[in-house]
């Protein structure tokens, strides 16, 4: 007969972790990677816990496949989507970020063009990540420098489907194909909404074209837009179409890990069409 939490092995019985400890052992884990101030690595995690690497490997593959812990593309581990999903909750945008930067990063891998992040503030939009372009034309920062809703992607996705309003008085006109009025702009913000993305042609600026989608988190919320840009000698009008269903997809999956579920988009969008 052989004892609880026990093996048996060729010279007699070795003690093996019972249930319980190892759900001590995975939450000791969260606790350090929840805790740590940036991602942490695994020998981090194994030296701060005292758990054999092979009990770390296992429990954290455990951890990663429940959405508590996740792996980042250069090894490290950070907070997975369950604790993303539980800070929407309070529509905080503590960790977004870091849980969209894989999606940024594919985006950017599959277009070669600047790719960002943009959330609404102050009657503007921020862009708060950003995957630069590989070619040098084209390749500004934009982080840290708001611009006007009524003519970014971004902005147009965000007032499209209620997570901004436009200030009030006159629209700024940034280039002469800009957007200044509030009646043409609502026919422009109808069809970012039954097509699902935003374009915006050298309304921002000469020479720029750019195509957002939405992210939404659980209750299909629209919480930020993430967009592609690039001159208009790159994103031509043949080349678009494909360039917005990329940042759709990506989108999409952002959405998901932020406990989005896409017969809610399907809902709203209908709704917002009708």
């Amino acid at each position: 007969m052989e004892l609880m939490g026990a093996t048996r092995t060729g010279t007699g019985m070795t003690a093996t972790p019972t249930g319980t400890q190892a759900v001590d052992r995975a939450a000791r884990l969260v606790t350090e990677v929840v805790h740590a101030a940036d991602s942490v690595t695994f020998t981090e995690l194994a030296a701060a816990t005292g758990l054999a690497k092979s009990t770390t490997s296992r429990l954290l593959d455990a951890l990663e496949r429940g959405g508590l812990v996740r792996r980042t593309a250069d090894g490290r581990f950070s907070p997975g989507e369950v604790f993303v999903r539980y800070a929407w909750r309070g529509g905080a945008e503590a960790g977004l970020t870091e849980v969209a930067r894989p999606f940024l990063d594919r985006l950017g891998e599959l277009t070669g063009e600047t790719v960002n992040l943009g959330v609404a503030r102050d009657g503007m939009v921020e862009q708060i990540a950003q995957v630069d372009s590989r070619y040098l034309i084209g390749g500004t920062n934009w982080l840290g420098r708001p611009v006007p809703l009524h003519c970014a992607a971004l902005g147009k996705v965000l007032l499209a489907y209620g997570a901004a309003e436009l200030p009030p008085g006159r629209l700024e006109t940034r280039t002469t194909r800009t957007i200044t009025s509030r009646a043409a702009l609502d026919d422009d913000l109808l069809d970012v909404r039954r097509r699902g993305y935003a374009v915006t042609d050298e309304e921002l600026e000469p020479g720029l074209v750019a195509v957002a989608a939405p992210v939404l988190r659980d209750g299909a919320v629209v919480v930020a837009a993430l967009s592609v840009s690039a001159p208009a000698s790159r994103l031509t009008p043949a080349r678009l179409p494909g360039v917005a269903q990329a940042c759709v997809a990506e989108a999409e999956g952002l959405s998901a890990a932020l406990g989005h579920r896409c017969t809610e988009t399907a809902r709203t969008t209908k709704e917002g069409a009708a």
